[in-house]
């Protein structure tokens, strides 16, 4: 896909239609930007087996199916394609922890406000970045994030974002705590990751002390890990206690 027809698709990929065609025509599974097991040690840190997580824009990703395998307990799929939660749902009807729901991350009000331990998102929110009305989609999203997590629960954002592009629209939620991580993108890269995963980088509004360290264009994938709440600061290092 080129050019032009680039350019539509990505404008198309905060819709329904677009999503349906495509899980119609592409045989699964396919993850976005990173694949679990490169990303366990941060879950881990972060989230506890035991608590109840929300999979954003799920797809037809195996992430779910691996967080199972490795102990999480309760783990909510949800995707705006009806087309991929029928293909998910029949795949893993014996898979009692995993539940898939056809929904859109903008309006998630069949979950009660604090349903949440933590929302994982690989790409959704890039995705609506890509679209029409993208900050006003943006905004409603992280909005209904925020509503369906629990104090102290746990955002955790992978993305193509740097800080320049997503620190201040995370930071708009004004009762967020926001570290950073970053991993080398796992296409471009079967290296480990040259910086240590589970320990947050520097971080200022103007991104100054991430460029210094990274460079000015660095091969990697952002991960925002966003703690809701006054408690924020001190709830990934709990959360880290609770999961050994």
């Amino acid at each position: 896909m080129t050019g032009g027809g680039a350019a539509a698709a990505a404008q198309a990929y905060g819709e329904a239609w677009y999503w349906d065609e495509r899980y119609r025509k592409e045989a699964g599974p396919f993850d976005w930007y990173q694949k679990y097991p490169a990303l366990a040690p941060l879950l881990r840190l972060y989230v506890a087996p035991h608590q109840r997580l929300l999979l954003v824009g799920c797809g037809n990703s195996v992430f779910g199916e691996n967080m199972i395998d490795d102990g999480y307990q309760d783990v909510v799929n949800i995707d705006i394609s009806s087309v991929v939660i029928e293909q998910m749902k029949k795949k893993y009807h014996d898979k009692p922890q995993l539940k898939y729901m056809k929904m859109d991350v903008k309006n998630m009000s069949d979950f009660g406000s604090g349903s949440f331990d933590a929302v994982i998102d690989k790409g959704t929110l890039d995705s609506l970045m890509c679209g029409q009305n993208s900050q006003e989609n943006a905004t409603k999203m992280l909005e209904e994030v925020n509503r369906i997590l629990k104090e102290n629960g746990v955002y955790m954002l992978i993305t193509y974002g740097d800080p320049s592009y997503r620190l201040r629209l995370l930071k708009d939620m004004e009762n967020w705590t926001v570290k950073l991580h970053v991993i080398e993108r796992w296409e471009k890269s079967s290296n480990q990751n040259k910086w240590e995963l589970t320990k947050p980088l520097p971080l200022d509004d103007d991104s100054t002390s991430l460029v210094a360290l990274l460079g000015p264009k660095p091969d990697v994938h952002y991960i925002y890990v966003c703690v809701k709440g006054n408690g924020g600061a001190s709830a990934g290092s709990k959360v880290g206690e609770a999961a050994n």
